[in-house]
């Protein structure tokens, strides 16, 4: 049976790069987006327009995809980079981030638990901000944590159904959404804050996404795998 990704956030960055990935592995993918004309195409790729956030939007998505053939892996990519102190933080912000990150990703991992066949998997997306303290990171570290505490709990629940849940945790990466942290000195100042003495691409990683998806590593669930050059662990210089 060819491996059919469900892809929610399907224009981001870290979608097109794990869509370019998985393409030329020979998966198909349905692609999920509100923007379906900014998805990366290919003869593997249906795009689909779909709001993750809204239970028809992710309902529907299912619904795409099941037409062309069983999903067998579920990746949430939406989100947003949002940076700023608490106390000028307003409700209505934080009430925005938690919608694209908590919300969506619980409205994705109630379709899937309820439909996915066995031996699939679920991966969603954290942040090394969600067990590393930084500063102007309260807003996103609340709402990471909230899907980390999905993952584990939602791993356990399916773990008989053998429906594998697990979720990646990234450190700054290089993508459009976070052009204005990319760019000199910001740059600089970012490499310098992670070990490995650089911020991360796509491809690092839609590299882990793909690991809790391959079905070689069907022994592995509820885990929250750090790539984040080194961030959320490591103290000392960068490296060179």
């Amino acid at each position: 049976m060819t491996p059919h990704l469900l892809l929610f956030g399907a224009s981001g960055g870290i979608a097109s790069a794990l869509i370019s990935d998985l393409s030329d592995k020979g998966w198909n993918i349905t692609a999920v987006s509100r923007s379906p004309e900014n998805v990366l195409t290919s003869d593997q790729v249906t795009a689909v327009e779909g709001d993750a956030t809204v239970e028809s939007g992710v309902r529907a998505g299912f619904d795409a995809a099941e037409e062309t053939g069983p999903v067998t892996a579920v990746v949430n990519c939406l989100g947003n980079v949002f940076l700023k102190p608490i106390h000028r933080t307003s409700a209505a912000e934080f009430s925005e981030v938690m919608r694209l990150h908590v919300f969506s990703s619980f409205l994705i991992l109630h379709e899937a638990c309820g439909r996915l066949p066995k031996e699939s998997s679920v991966v969603l997306l954290s942040s090394v901000a969600a067990r590393t303290g930084l500063p102007n990171h309260e807003t996103i570290s609340a709402a990471k944590g909230a899907v980390e505490g999905l993952v584990r709990s939602a791993a356990a629940t399916y773990a008989p159904k053998r429906i594998r849940i697990n979720a990646v945790a990234p450190g700054l990466t290089e993508t459009p959404a976070t052009k204005h942290l990319c760019t000199s000195p910001a740059r600089e100042v970012s490499e310098k804050m992670h070990p490995l003495g650089r911020i991360g691409t796509p491809e690092d990683i839609s590299s882990a996404i793909q690991y809790f998806i391959d079905p070689a590593h069907s022994w592995v669930t509820g885990q929250i795998l750090n790539v984040d050059g080194g961030l959320g662990h490591l103290r000392g210089l960068p490296g060179r």
